[in-house]
């Protein structure tokens, strides 16, 4: 009993013996003899291998293969110190070579696959809300500077490469905030080519191009990628002019847009640590300090005391949005607060903001589309209507036209095409009605209503009765009769429905017609949902970065120059 006791005391105490490994890794191992058993080495000297399985890995001492089964230490397998033993690789099985290749091609097939569709619903979304095309979503894309201003700038070209860009990037920064960098790296990469596509005069002076430098370089740093290490220098240094131009020398300018915050304060200390790294790397000792110093003392300006974030959070604010606020005002309360009232309101002003977007598309929807799948433009409406012309004949006149203004001005002023257009629109609403099995009744009541609306002057008369667009709708409108004449002409028409039918079904088929010569492009639905949800509209959310791992970063480097020194 007590030798029993006494053997794994003894065991224990026993000191680590070193052993030599030849062949497929050469070296000395410190082992506890009693202790290890053969997977236990195998494993180790796979490891120094270059991490390859363990499977692989076959060792043989005395002459004889040590087998892993029935387990046992390498003293009962006759090791002692100094002894020898031999490792050999041994080739991957071929099945498992070919099932692993295969499903690495499959992998790199549907990542590449993701790409084009990533492309082309951002194209397709941009174009739909570049150039007046028909919205099939409830919202709109627009471009908005810091204020919360709309922005329009350049042609239309340059409009939808801008938007594309900066759709790709916000994808690409997701990517990011997953920690999925070389997924990212792709689309950073696709978004440098749509700003490529833009004219360099109209965005020298905004910072999304260096901003998109500097994520491409945080990528290479986080995959530990040396080999791009001078093309990070060189991006770094367009990053850098970049800055300088956008937000002026010292972030002067910057400074007076955001109200004197310090809101580019975290940009700064990424940018200065990347740089550091970069010329640590390239021997440049110097200045990798003086980057990394000053990288962290801006480091040190945003950590931000809990105290500070429990009085905002004492106000009802909550705890990310206070230490964001704080942050970016160094740590000043009233500043803070003021800046989270700035954003509540930015926020309220939004909702209203889109929510008057929603109804105008809304009202876009029931106007129908054009001949070449576009939208009625609402300004060329506005103006149609702001000289006494109703709404809905305006709309149609310009759907017909391709919204051409002065196409449609003649259309209005015409009597003959005037009464033409109103024809059209209330045959059409007389369908609707016959269709929803109203009958003969609904046509006559619309007739009345119509009737009620006669003016005698030329100039538009806006009523509470509303005309359907021409296109499919489930309600029936009418639309009131402008003038005198046109009443005359539409009973006179109405006394003849077997012409009007013919009619009819012949423009039925001119508009089937137009509708296939130009039928809209098949959309990715998925994939443009999951690039617009992701789009914030947050102005202040490029500057909100956690710099946990560049402060990581820092120190880790400052080290390796004390060491070095």
């Amino acid at each position: 009993m007590a030798s029993d006791e006494a053997s794994p005391a003894a065991a224990a105490a026993a000191a680590a013996e070193r052993i030599r490994v030849v062949g497929a890794w050469a070296g000395s191992l410190e082992v506890e003899l009693g202790g290890w058993t053969v997977p236990m080495l195998r494993a180790e000297v796979a490891r120094r291998a270059g991490g390859v399985e363990p499977d692989r890995i076959n060792l043989i001492f005395g002459g004889r293969v040590l087998k892993d089964d029935p387990p046992a230490s390498l003293q009962q397998a006759g090791l002692k110190g100094n002894a020898k033993v031999l490792s050999t690789l041994l080739a991957p099985d071929r099945g498992k070579a070919i099932a692993a290749q295969a499903a690495a091609a499959a992998a790199e097939e549907e990542h590449n696959n993701r790409l084009v569709r990533l492309w082309n619903a951002a194209e397709a979304l941009c174009q739909r809300h570049t150039d007046g095309s028909f919205h099939e979503e409830d919202f709109n894309l627009d471009l908005e500077d810091q204020s919360g201003q709309k922005v329009m700038f350049g042609s239309v070209d340059d409009l939808k490469a801008v938007k594309m860009a900066l759709m790709l990037h916000q994808k690409a920064k997701t990517f990011i905030k997953r920690d999925m960098h070389k997924e990212a790296l792709d689309v950073l990469a696709m978004a440098e080519e749509a700003f490529s596509l833009c004219d360099p005069k109209l965005i020298e002076r905004v910072d999304n191009v260096p901003m998109l430098q500097l994520d491409i370089v945080w990528c290479y740093f986080v995959l530990r990628d040396v080999s791009r290490l001078e093309v990070a220098g060189t991006r770094l240094e367009r990053a850098r002019s970049g800055f300088e131009r956008s937000h002026g020398k010292d972030s002067a300018r910057f400074r007076l847009l955001q109200a004197g915050r310090h809101a580019d304060l975290a940009i700064y200390v990424r940018l200065e640590l990347l740089e550091g790294v970069v010329a640590y790397h390239n021997g440049n000792t110097v200045k990798a300090r003086e980057s990394l110093t000053s990288a962290q003392a801006k480091y040190m300006q945003l950590q931000v005391p809990d105290e500070a974030i429990s009085i905002l959070m004492s106000m009802g604010y909550g705890a990310r949005a206070a230490k964001r606020a704080l942050k970016m005002t160094g740590y000043d309360i009233q500043s803070s607060v003021d800046l989270l009232c700035e954003e509540r309101e930015k926020k309220i002003r939004r909702v209203q903001e889109d929510m008057e977007m929603q109804k105008e598309i809304m009202e876009q929807k029931k106007y129908g589309k054009t001949p070449m799948n576009k939208t009625v433009n609402m300004q060329k409406l506005k103006g149609l209507v702001a000289i006494g012309f109703e709404k809905k004949l305006a709309a149609e006149a310009l759907r017909i036209n391709e919204n051409d203004a002065d196409k449609a001005l003649d259309l209005l002023t015409d009597p003959e095409q005037n009464c033409i257009l109103q024809h059209k629109i209330m045959s059409k609403a007389k369908r609707l009605s016959r269709g929803s099995g109203s009958g003969s009744s609904s046509s006559r009541a619309a007739a009345a209503t119509t009737a009620s609306g006669v003016n005698n002057s030329q100039a538009p008369v806006d009523t509470s009765a509303n005309v359907p667009d021409g296109s499919a709708m489930e309600e029936s409108h009418v639309l009131p009769v402008i003038n005198e004449e046109a009443a005359n002409n539409v009973e006179a028409v109405n006394d003849d429905e077997t012409v009007n039918h013919e009619e009819e079904d012949m423009s039925e088929e001119s508009a089937e017609g137009e509708e296939e010569a130009n039928p809209p492009p098949v959309r990715d639905v998925a994939m443009e949902n999951e690039l617009a949800h992701e789009m914030t509209g947050d102005a202040l959310d490029d500057y909100d970065i956690d710099v946990s791992n560049e402060g990581q970063a820092i120190s880790e480097y400052l080290s390796l120059l004390d060491s070095a020194a």
